[in-house]
């Protein structure tokens, strides 16, 4: 039997679990656009992959020595959320990857409270991670510090070096680094193009992979050998 590194995977969920980065960049340029702010895709996968919205509003601050309005955010999560509505689907290979898991599971994600929960009902992921869903709203600072990989694997009480986290943006990737635990990126989502920056040495996952189909192969010891019932 192969002897197990990991008691725990942690999940990121925009761009792993759900297809959403591509759809939530594309109604990000087009509100900035609205307010007179002009970024492309390359701008965004810089800056805003994996990040919270406090620190993107930060950044354009930064840039472009602009405050957006006080409705601004309310109004993009709107569309956004009206757009998942039409358009969000599930990463392939996903549910059948979290049905053959023999070890424990949890997501964290930067995203909303409010915006992860209805992003999983839509793709029907709400009751796979009930009561296992840690956002940045919880911790002091979000990605790439390594609180919120940090609080996730306390909460399930296991220690970080027996943690594999699931990321696909340069600072989950460091985030989860920084927390002492082992990352595996996923570069299979709709969003990872040309654009995709290059990963930099505190960002460097153990490996890498683009179908979920892959990952019991890759790491047998995260599934059972026998069918699921």
């Amino acid at each position: 039997m192969t002897q197990r590194r990991f008691d725990l995977v942690i999940f990121d969920c925009d761009g792993v679990l759900i297809d959403s980065e591509a759809i939530s960049a594309r109604m990000l340029i087009a509100e900035l656009a609205a307010r007179g702010v002009g970024v492309d895709l390359a701008y965004v996968a810089q800056h805003f992959l994996g990040r919270s919205y406090p620190i993107v509003l930060a950044q354009i601050r930064k840039d472009f020595s602009i405050d957006l309005p006080p409705d601004f955010e309310a109004r993009y999560r709107a569309r956004l959320l009206a757009a998942f509505e039409r358009e969000l689907q599930i990463m392939p290979g996903v549910p059948e990857m979290l049905d053959a898991l023999r070890v424990p599971d949890c997501l964290a994600t930067s995203s909303s409270p409010a915006r992860v929960a209805r992003s999983l009902e839509i793709v029907g992921l709400a009751r796979s991670f009930a009561g296992r869903i840690t956002t940045a709203a919880e911790v002091a600072q979000g990605k790439p510090a390594p609180d919120l990989f940090l609080l996730a694997s306390r909460r399930m009480g296991i220690a970080p070096g027996r943690t594999l986290v699931i990321e696909d943006s340069l600072n989950g990737v460091q985030a989860a680094l920084a927390a002492g635990m082992t990352v595996w990126r996923f570069v299979g989502g709709s969003h990872l193009g040309p654009e995709t920056p290059p990963e930099p040495p505190t960002a460097r996952p153990e490996a890498h992979f683009g179908s979920f189909a892959d990952l019991p192969v890759r790491l047998p010891e995260l599934v059972r050998s026998e069918p699921v019932a």
